[in-house]
């Protein structure tokens, strides 16, 4: 007696396996999980393509987003779902905010811990507001990118006041800054400055709170965080020199991680990446940490030639040496106005100067 036909699809396994006692149903039922699996493998392979180092303040997360979505606009492949992560990091700048900067250590202190993070293969790359990156680098490390700079200048918040010049005697201007403090009390030395940390939203809730008259932030910022509106006014960079580096994002990799510098390389602004440059020679000649009111700015005149204006001083506003080049806007050349720059302050506050800050 003839054996029973076979259905297609028990033929077809049987043909597959060499097994006559090979049936359809069962293989059927195994097939969905099997491409579970490799749905799955395959988006987890998508989030290692880069993982991105952060503080988790509200104004880091907004730089971070900024940089995924460059990378992403600019690599098809970075576009797709979970290919960018965004990894949180706390800092030691984050986690002490009841002491001024200078006594819990200065340089690095919104850095160190993401670059051990990024030396020990934790993330890929590591975004930076760059008025926070020490002069040096971690060996290791390398900073092959700035995206285009924000708007450098201060902006003044006030709830009864609409300018520094409006405030009465005796008003607390709050600020952890002694940049914007020195140059406060220079030009307007019957005020008070205080120390006052936190992220913008805190300072924010402090000002409201009435623990100050006033305070001071950064408009790249309020910028970045969609909150221009909350600024008084703005202050001009002749009332208020920007700190080295401000407005600026850097973007860090390890040296040896060519793929990484290959994705910064792409969305670097070089005369953002020249300006930096110069600012960051001046501070390192000054030897710049956070008990020295160091300010300075770099940028591209009318001519197209750059322009340049230091600012050392004294935290009590005392004191203030300025200096000012003008040259091409050539990496060399403007490394070269910088340093020169921090001589001549250098030279004119004299060793005694810098002494007294310690």
């Amino acid at each position: 007696m003839p054996p029973p036909p076979r259905c297609a699809a028990t033929t077809a396994h049987h043909s597959l396996l060499g097994s006559p006692t090979c049936f359809a149903r069962p293989r059927r039922r195994c097939c969905p999980v099997r491409a579970a699996v490799a749905v799955q493998a395959e988006a987890q392979a998508k989030v290692s393509l880069i993982r991105i180092g952060t503080r988790g303040s509200p104004l880091a997360l907004a730089q971070a987003h900024e940089t995924r979505d460059k990378l992403k606009a600019a690599h098809s492949e970075l576009a797709e779902e979970g290919a960018v992560e965004i990894v949180i990091i706390k800092t030691t700048g984050d986690m002490i905010l009841d002491k001024p900067l200078a006594d819990i250590g200065g340089k690095g202190l919104f850095t160190k811990e993401i670059d051990d993070a990024l030396l020990q293969g934790r993330i890929d790359i590591a975004v930076h507001s760059m008025k926070d990156v020490p002069t040096y680098l971690p060996e290791g490390t390398i900073l092959p990118c700035n995206l285009p700079r924000e708007d450098v200048r201060d902006a003044f918040i006030c709830l009864t006041a609409s300018s520094l010049a409006e405030l009465p005697a005796g008003s607390v201007v709050g600020s952890a800054s002694l940049r914007r403090q020195s140059q406060i009390l220079y030009k307007y030395p019957s005020l008070k400055v205080v120390n006052f940390r936190g992220n913008v939203q805190t300072r924010l809730r402090k000002l409201k709170e009435g623990d100050v008259h006033a305070t001071l932030l950064a408009l790249a910022g309020l910028k970045r965080l969609n909150m221009a509106e909350t600024a008084t006014s703005v202050l001009s960079v002749d009332e208020m020199l920007p700190a080295v580096a401000q407005g600026a994002i850097g973007i860090a990799c390890r040296s040896s991680d060519d793929t990484m510098m290959n994705y910064l390389s792409s969305l670097n602004h070089e005369d953002t990446r020249l300006a930096v440059a110069c600012e960051r020679e001046f501070l390192s000649v000054l030897d710049g940490n956070c008990r020295t009111p160091i300010a300075a700015y770099a940028s591209r005149d009318k001519d197209g030639n750059c322009s340049f204006r230091g600012l050392l001083a004294s935290p009590d506003g005392s004191t203030v040496y300025e200096t000012s080049r003008t040259g091409p806007y050539d990496f060399d050349i403007m490394v070269e106005m910088g340093k020169d720059a921090g001589h001549e302050l250098k030279a004119k506050a004299g060793p005694g100067f810098f002494d007294s800050l310690q």
